[in-house]
């Protein structure tokens, strides 16, 4: 007679915090979870309160696995920011409201300078003094960024008297710490996000097919493609870019562009999806940004919400194009920079943030003498000209992100180096040989980026149609697929560092 062993020890183990064992949403234990998760939610979801406080505690759980005891930082940002969103929303008195804005500006900014920049400026001062400088041991918590400006976002919106305050502490609760997004955003306003709380989810046929749409193409981005090409040539490529000729380090540039957005979008695909099957609708990220014919276009349609973000409570802010053509053009670097800055405290991500708003003050500056001007009347031209600015626009990303990915400045130049110095085109056909695989994912990657807008939701709407078991057959030949394609190890998602 067959006797089953249960190593309880090891059970109890996968629910406490390891160092660097993020809960990853594209897991399989983060798939067991969430069924359980569902089988008590589908008994609770009709009783407001049950439901949020069952929502928050498991969204508090999620971010412990990820973060351990700082977890306690997000139930302090919760807290602190509902109690001074309150007192805000009830203050009459401009300096009060104002000083309550700081307060909360002070403690989230404080929260995010301490953990993510303290080295970085000990560093700059101890260089300005001509000193050495050690560095402290900070642990950076996960999503911190995300939940920063979110946390934000709300108390600058009471201030600005664009949205109404949250009706109960377990309401901001599970606003800020929903856990589809708590790690790598989407960033939500409490305007669009406070009303789904109030009132009771329901999940139609449509909904319940484009969830497992999204969570089935975000699987498919992230752990068949970002993750494969990752680990099989674009991490070689960037650790030493001296070993490689100039064709594969800039194949690695452009795999390495693929492999961000495949990774960035792919989590936020699940998130949509994971969200959707609970009967709550979270905002879109990605829009194909690598079809943008200009850099205005790219950041309207790369991490949407960020770009949203920086752009109503940074760039607006500071006069935004209401002051003039000089504030404008130093409106928009001061954004890009500091949006560069928020991603990493180190130099290159300054520089990257520097190039993406130095192409936007061009942009703008051409603009500004053009409009009206040019006229293209004949459509193969006018076709021609949009390509040629796809292109161009596209290199130009790839091009920004070597310093986004390389570990320093000195690789980034390496890389800049051997593409410009040491390219060897004839190394092609045996690069194609030891890489075939590799390459391949990158063809489908990119020509499934292409795929018109009108097309992806013609698919989308046949996959919502087909019937239940068809779904869940798609969704095992995914899982299937990824099991057969992974690593030994869940690679966890690039954005988990901002």
């Amino acid at each position: 007679m067959l006797t089953m062993h249960i190593d309880f020890h090891a059970v109890a183990n996968l629910f406490v915090y390891h160092k660097g064992d993020f809960l990853s949403i594209n897991s399989g234990f983060f798939l067991f979870l969430f069924i359980a998760f569902t089988g008590i939610y589908s008994l609770v979801y009709r009783r407001e309160f049950v439901r949020n406080w069952f929502i928050i505690a498991f969204s508090l759980f999620f971010y412990y696995k990820s973060s351990g005891v700082y977890v306690a930082l997000l139930a302090f940002t919760c807290i602190s920011d509902y109690f001074i969103g309150k007192f805000l929303f009830a203050a009459h008195k401009k300096h009060a409201r104002l000083c309550l804005l700081l307060l909360s500006i002070c403690i989230n900014l404080g929260m995010l300078v301490y953990f993510k920049y303290t080295n970085f400026l000990g560093e700059m001062f101890s260089n300005l003094l001509h000193r050495p400088f050690q560095g402290f041991t900070i642990f950076l918590p996960a999503g911190l960024s995300f939940f920063v400006f979110q946390s934000l976002s709300y108390t600058i919106d009471l201030y600005r008297k664009n949205t109404e305050p949250a009706r109960s502490l377990s309401e901001y609760a599970f606003y800020l710490t929903f856990f589809p997004r708590i790690l790598t955003g989407p960033i939500v306003r409490a305007k669009d996000f406070l009303p789904q709380i109030r009132r009771t989810p329901v999940v139609s046929r449509e909904d319940f097919g484009r969830g497992i749409f999204w969570i089935s193409t975000g699987l498919f981005k992230k752990m068949i493609i970002s993750d494969y090409i990752s680990l099989n040539f674009v991490d070689r490529i960037f650790d030493e870019p001296t070993l490689y000729s100039g064709l594969e380090n800039l194949f690695g540039v452009y795999g390495y562009t693929l492999q961000i957005y495949c990774d960035f979008s792919g989590y936020t695909d699940m998130a949509l999806g994971v969200a959707l099957l609970m009967g709550f609708t979270l905002p879109a990220n990605f829009d194909s940004p690598y079809q943008s014919a200009n850099i205005t276009e790219f950041w309207r349609r790369w991490h949407i919400t960020l770009s949203q973000w920086l752009r109503d409570y940074l760039y607006i802010s500071l006069g935004g194009n209401r002051k003039g053509k000089i504030r404008t053009y130093i409106n928009l670097m001061i954004t890009m920079v500091l949006g560069g800055l928020w991603h990493g405290a180190a130099m290159r991500y300054i520089l990257w943030g520097t190039l993406h708003g130095a192409a936007l003050v061009v942009e703008k500056f051409v603009k500004s003498f053009t409009k009206g001007r040019v006229i293209i009347t004949n459509r193969l031209i006018a076709g021609g000209t949009h390509l040629l600015s796809q292109l161009a626009t596209f290199h130009f990303v790839a091009f920004c992100w070597i310093f986004f990915r390389a570990k320093d400045m000195p690789t980034a130049k390496s890389v800049l180096t051997q593409i410009s110095t040491q390219f060897h085109p004839e190394v092609f056909l045996q690069f194609m040989h030891g890489y075939s695989t590799v390459l391949w994912l990158m063809v489908v990657g990119y020509a499934l980026h292409v795929v018109p807008r009108s097309r992806e939701l013609r698919v989308q709407q046949f996959f919502i149609r087909t019937p239940i078991v068809l779904k869940i057959f798609y969704l095992a030949v995914i899982l299937f697929t990824v099991i057969q394609m992974k690593s030994s190890e869940i690679q966890p998602f690039i954005y988990l560092q901002y």
